[in-house]
């Protein structure tokens, strides 16, 4: 798994190509939370490519929408595949977490 990441404007675009599992969470979790260490308060994931997540990859989503909400950020997800969006459904994180179905959705909820 990759994670990109791009910029637009004020907002933060991280974008995971692959899969977000446990032999990648920990990587994935050093790469995020230190771009909110670093002061990104505005984060938009782009799941778009994203094939597959498991409970270590959700762990990771938790933890980055913990971390910036005690910093007052904000974090919104978009372009979630129907199987993702199953997972995070079944897991309770659509009741907690924004997400929208399009990125230009989602930096406009975050913006």
């Amino acid at each position: 798994m990759t994670i990109e990441i791009e910029r637009a404007g004020e907002v933060l675009v991280l974008s995971p190509v692959g899969r977000l599992d446990s032999n990648n969470a920990g990587e994935a979790e050093k790469t995020i939370l230190g771009k909110i260490a670093e002061g990104e308060m505005k984060i938009v994931f782009d799941f778009g490519r994203l094939d597959y997540i498991s409970s270590a990859g959700l762990r990771v989503m938790l933890m980055a929408a913990k971390r910036l909400k005690q910093g007052g950020g904000k974090m919104v997800l978009c372009a979630m595949r129907d199987h993702i969006r199953e997972v995070f459904e079944i897991s309770g994180f659509l009741s907690i977490l924004t997400v929208c179905p399009t990125r230009d959705e989602a930096l406009t909820q975050v913006g």
